[in-house]
């Protein structure tokens, strides 16, 4: 199938693109489910290809570093090849890589594989994303259609710790890397069946120097966010954050000065898109004080296991789940702006019950709070996702969903910076005052770094010392967590405000107003006019 007839505006997908849709969740399914399995893998792979500590971190974060930098630079490659065969090709760079990581013998040849897995699902978000956008012209079906897109990565999310150990109980650490090969499989084969092909037919060639740019733009900022959130001292984070802002400065005006630029700026004149973007980034920034913070206080405070705690966060995904699917049929009623800013004040009673989590009680409190918090805040990423890609023109629907992504990955990298950072000054102030006296000196030092260097060193205590040590501390990790939760709070209602002043102008989706209205903004009306659809 190619692609280079003008599309048919308005006109409803039918049965063979929701079975489209089908197989592209498939990608989702695998890239949530190494979101989470790698974790529990991480003491088992520990064991038999000893890496350092160095190396351990490699192996543990060039994945998202990779995935991050990549993003728009594949996003824009699939505007110019076509998002069916960029994703067919990602999908078998990705089973390859899997191969490779399941099977290596050096932690050297883990970090290889793992930044190659990086770089192939970079491949794989934006083009399903682009491909729905393409596929679902009828704005309700796209809103419904992003929302089991979206739902689907919280579900793999969610059963990722019952699949990685169940496979660690019964093989060796490389089968959660080998879960992906018959997956990117079983899409190669289907995809050509199921999945049209669209291209931008003016594209032009890929300007190389905006690619070395944006990736010199991007991973510094991810790098400098992560270095920061791990409490780790000295300039080189902060150095690492003024050098992404000044290539992003470079990337900026060179965009503006091609004919055939990586992201066509003229996107951002359009105020859904922009302010969705934004909304995104604060969303997410806010939401990983949840994601970030409570696997830490189910093991170390409550002290479950791995498996044990990732049970406890399935209604939180469930949560996510319910929330993302309920949106788009709200927003068909009520002006999206308002289903994100109510969805907003319900995250911040959600926030606003972390702060009352003690270290003590039991943990029906704490899922409460977590389940209220991303109730409200799904909406969010489902409506302001879709706004990134209905409001882009067609052929520019790769670009538009890599920048959704980023901007998402950016919200992650800032959400684990800004709660860790508050929740480590939070812990250090609080331990360096309850640290009671009479502890071996290494054994306390540990407990005032972090609550894990607390636990670990509690393991080598005799039990009434241990005893001693953990208690202040996770008392101290608590009233991190509280903070963060007021934090979170604060964040939603600058969401709320941002949303129902932005973005109050937009109709009801699928509305005859939302038609006038899109017709208006010049970025619809090039989408309408470039618009490519297979034949």
């Amino acid at each position: 199938m190619s692609t280079n007839e003008a599309a048919q505006p308005g006109l409803r997908a039918g049965p063979r693109e929701w079975l489209g849709l089908a197989v592209l969740t498939l990608p989702l399914l695998v890239l949530a489910l190494d979101v989470s399995v790698l974790f529990l893998a991480a003491p088992h792979l520990g064991t038999d290809l000893q890496p350092t500590s160095t190396e351990l971190l490699w192996i543990l974060d060039i994945y998202g570093f990779l995935i991050a930098g990549f993003l728009v630079t594949m996003g824009t490659i699939g505007d110019r090849i076509g998002r069916r065969k960029l994703l067919i090709i990602g999908a078998i760079a990705f089973a390859l890589a899997s191969a490779l990581a399941a099977y290596s013998t050096s932690p050297v040849m883990l970090i290889i594989a793992r930044a190659a897995l990086g770089v192939a699902g970079a491949t794989l978000m934006p083009s399903t994303l682009a491909l729905i956008s393409n596929m679902f012209k009828d704005p309700k079906q796209r809103g419904f259609a992003i929302g089991i897109w979206m739902t689907t990565f919280s579900a793999g999310i969610s059963i990722g710790p019952i699949v990685g150990g169940a496979l660690l109980e019964n093989f060796w650490w490389g089968s959660v890397f080998l879960i992906a090969v018959p997956v990117m499989a079983l899409l190669v084969i289907v995809a050509p069946m199921l999945l049209p092909e669209y291209r931008d037919p003016d594209a032009g060639k890929l300007d190389l120097l905006s690619v070395v740019l944006s990736l010199a733009t991007i991973l510094p900022v991810i790098y400098g966010l992560k270095e920061i959130a791990a409490g780790h001292s000295g300039w080189l984070p902060y150095i690492a954050l003024v050098a992404g802002i000044v290539f992003g400065a470079v990337f900026t005006r060179r965009q503006k000065r091609l004919d055939n630029p990586m992201i066509d700026l003229r996107l951002f004149k359009t105020r859904a898109f922009s302010a969705a973007l934004a909304l995104l980034l604060l969303g997410i920034t806010a939401i990983n004080g949840v994601n970030f913070l409570y696997p830490q206080f189910l093991q170390s405070v409550l002290g479950l296991s791995p498996m044990t705690a990732g049970l406890w966060m399935i209604p939180i995904a469930l949560a996510a789940v319910a929330g993302s699917l309920i949106a788009p049929l709200l927003a068909r009623k009520i002006r999206p702006a308002f289903v994100i800013a109510g969805g907003a004040v319900i995250s911040v009673a959600g926030f606003l019950l972390i702060t009352q989590v003690d270290a003590v009680s039991g943990i029906g409190l704490l899922m409460v709070a977590g389940v209220v918090t991303i109730t409200g805040l799904s909406p969010m990423g489902v409506l302001t996702t879709d706004m990134v890609i209905g409001t882009a023109p067609a052929e520019k629907a790769g670009a538009a969903a890599a920048l959704s992504e980023t901007s998402g990955e950016l919200g992650v990298g800032l959400g684990v910076a800004v709660m860790g950072t508050v929740a480590t000054a939070i812990y250090r102030s609080e331990i360096t005052e309850t640290t009671p006296p009479g502890l071996p000196q290494e054994a306390a030092a540990a407990g005032q770094e972090s609550l894990n260097g607390a636990v670990a060193a509690a393991k080598d205590l005799p039990p009434d010392q241990a005893a001693a040590l953990l208690e202040p501390a996770r008392e101290a990790f608590t009233s991190g967590l509280n903070i963060a939760g007021l934090v979170g709070a604060v964040l939603l209602v600058a969401l709320a405000v941002v949303s129902a002043t932005l973005l109050r102008h937009l109709p009801p989706v699928g509305t005859e107003s939302e038609s006038a209205e899109s017709s208006d903004d010049p970025s619809s009306a090039e989408s309408d006019q470039q618009a490519v659809t297979p034949k």
